[in-house]
């Protein structure tokens, strides 16, 4: 007589559930023996994000966030130097000096408001991306945000820079310094500047936001004590 093999439907439902769904990508083990879930993998990059994103957007914002680091200090506009050159030779040192200051305070009152940008990118990563970023350069992280992130932090951060110019009263000192310069230099035949300066101090706020993400970003990776919790501890453990 035939032996009939009777598995109780709950255990076997409950084997099925150990068996790992095969993937093409190389799940890394982390700190102990227990293997990461593609969750976890996911889970562990957002957080890696939030944390370089939290850090940055809070230096960038604080008052001389820009102003007094040189990594991400926002300079007189270079197209313009020769408006800065010929004021500074006509006597308004301190007027451009203002101005400079000024520049870089509307960088950091438009920061404030960068954070949920960022957070809405970190929420669409994929699974690819994730591992893309866990196995890619020190900076892997930062350039996915450059790459997928530009064009629309852009466009939401323009309105942010302009509220910013205007509350810090920016314009005031760009329009007098480029209204004398092109009076300068209609004496000599020179080219006139643009006053405008939304999309200059924009994409100088995103590039020195991307250059702190960075930062962070290498931290995270290089340095344990930078895993400030436990999945980003088990995640980029062995990595």
């Amino acid at each position: 007589m035939k032996k009939i093999l009777f598995i109780p439907v709950a255990l076997l439902a409950s084997a099925c559930a150990e068996i790992s769904i095969p993937t093409s990508f190389p799940i890394p083990q982390g700190a102990g023996s227990k293997p990461l879930t593609n969750a976890e993998v996911v889970q562990g990059l957002k957080e890696a994000l939030t944390v370089g994103a939290k850090n940055s957007t809070a230096l960038a914002s604080q008052v001389d966030g820009f102003y007094k680091n040189p990594k991400i200090f926002i300079p007189f506009p270079p197209e313009a130097e020769k408006v800065r050159k010929t004021l500074v030779d006509a006597g308004f040192s301190k007027q451009v000096d203002e101005f400079t200051l000024t520049l870089n305070r509307a960088a950091e009152e438009a920061t404030k408001k960068a954070l949920p940008i960022f957070a809405d990118a970190i929420a669409k990563m994929s699974f690819a991306d994730a591992m893309g970023i866990l196995k890619g350069s020190d900076n892997a992280a930062t350039e996915y945000f450059r790459k997928n992130t530009s064009d629309q932090l852009f466009l939401a951060f323009k309105p942010v820079v302009n509220e910013a110019i205007q509350k810090v009263k920016l314009t005031s000192y760009w329009e007098p310094l480029a209204t004398t310069y092109n009076r300068l230099t209609l004496l000599t035949g020179g080219k006139a500047v643009n006053p405008s300066l939304d999309e200059y101090v924009t994409q100088k706020a995103i590039d020195g936001l991307f250059v702190l993400i960075e930062q962070e970003e290498i931290k995270i990776r290089k340095d344990p004590a930078a895993r400030v919790t436990d999945i980003l501890k088990r995640v980029f453990g062995n990595n």
